[in-house]
């Protein structure tokens, strides 16, 4: 029998990365961290936070101050009252989908997802001894999962996100309550990863709970808020599930980064995050405006920070050719691959997490390389 940890995949990406930094010319497209730093008064509590030896553990559910933020930021964003008692502040959202894996999967059960989708989420069903359903959804679909799909599947959960990674597709208020109807009339949990939430662009997030007061909303600072490397994120859980969660945080992690909990309670700033979201959409608009007459993209992101673009007409083999991109030109990307399955041997993933000027000089590279290496002589 294999044993759990070898059913475990490792990316392609962190070889791309680890290659790209030995030039120091890299144009970098592949990592998903934003480069624009938090608000000024998550760098102020933080150093508060360090003056005032604020170095032990909290509660494991997480500062009771930060997680009334969280609720206060629910009820203003999305008009639903949340107690605090169902947030759980939680290290990085890595932490927050293991939980909810442990918390709605027994041992053999299957969590449903798209493919393509974020990769994490197959190697925590594997951790949690369940089995992943990889659901195929491509451009005919939007990238977007749908109640029809689910007919016939046999899933204890249901593992959405929006805005999606890799492809930045946003799942509006009917998509939602139509997915949130079909898991509550079939006695599937939805878990809503919306960690992109605040950066939507031509269109309006929901939450799931707005649909549906039992589902797991995972959300965290890392995007939107600019705190990558403070590592901190939260889980919302039905009520019932709470104290179950408590237990598992006490047992997997104590509780998240002291100094990271008081410096995110600074961080809904809504006038600097409109910035924030600003900037990642002029950002969306260049690149996009730059690559749709170089790669074919099915779908222009309405959220996130990333371009799904397709490189068959050159190549077959999206690993080949971002190797061959990075080894050529020292451009860094992410191949589709990483992602799922379903043609994703044909698709690139670009982040626009750099400035435009960053970009720019990388998309100048690519059309010449693209030019030279693919179609002179055609």
């Amino acid at each position: 029998m294999m044993k759990r940890y070898e059913k475990l995949s490792s990316f392609i990406v962190m070889d791309i990365v680890a290659q790209a930094g030995k030039f120091e010319d890299t144009i970098h497209f592949e990592v998903g961290q934003p480069d624009l730093p938090p608000a000024n008064g998550v760098i102020q509590a933080s150093k508060r936070a360090i003056e005032r030896l604020n170095f032990a553990y909290t509660p494991s559910k997480g500062l009771t101050e930060l997680r009334q933020k969280i609720s206060t930021h629910y009820q203003k964003t999305y008009g639903v009252d949340i107690d605090i008692e169902r947030i759980l502040i939680t290290p990085g959202t890595s932490t927050a989908f293991m939980m909810a894996y442990l918390l709605t999967l027994e041992s053999g059960e299957s969590v449903a997802m798209s493919d393509p989708s974020y990769p994490c989420y197959k190697n925590f069903a594997y951790m949690a001894d369940a089995s992943p359903v990889a659901l195929p959804c491509g451009k005919e679909d939007g990238y977007l999962l749908t109640a029809d799909m689910l007919e016939g599947i046999d899933c204890s959960v249901l593992h959405i996100s929006s805005p999606s990674n890799p492809t930045g597709r946003v799942y509006d208020r009917q998509s939602m309550e139509l997915l949130s109807r079909y898991c509550k009339d079939n006695g599937i949990t939805l878990i809503s990863d919306e960690l992109y939430h605040g950066l939507v662009y031509d269109t309006q997030e929901c939450c799931a709970l707005e649909f549906d007061n039992d589902a797991i909303v995972i959300n965290g600072f890392s995007k939107y808020y600019c705190m990558p490397g403070f590592r901190i994120g939260w889980i919302i859980v039905p009520q019932k599930l709470a104290r179950y969660a408590e237990i598992i945080a006490q047992n997997l992690y104590i509780s998240a980064p002291t100094i990271s909990q008081y410096a995110a309670i600074e961080a809904f700033d809504y006038d600097y995050l409109s910035s924030v979201r600003d900037i990642f959409a002029q950002r969306r608009d260049y690149l996009y405006g730059d690559l749709k007459d170089i790669f074919c993209i099915d779908a222009k992101p309405e959220g996130a920070f990333y371009l799904w673009c397709d490189i068959s007409k050159y190549s077959d083999d999206s690993v080949a050719f971002a190797k061959e991109m990075l080894e050529d030109i020292h451009v860094a990307v992410t191949p589709g691959v990483d992602f799922g399955s379903y043609e994703t041997k044909q698709y690139i993933r670009f982040a626009y997490t750099r400035d435009i000027e960053h970009m720019r000089e990388g998309v100048e590279r690519i059309k010449t390389w693209i030019r030279d290496k693919y179609t002179l002589g055609r």
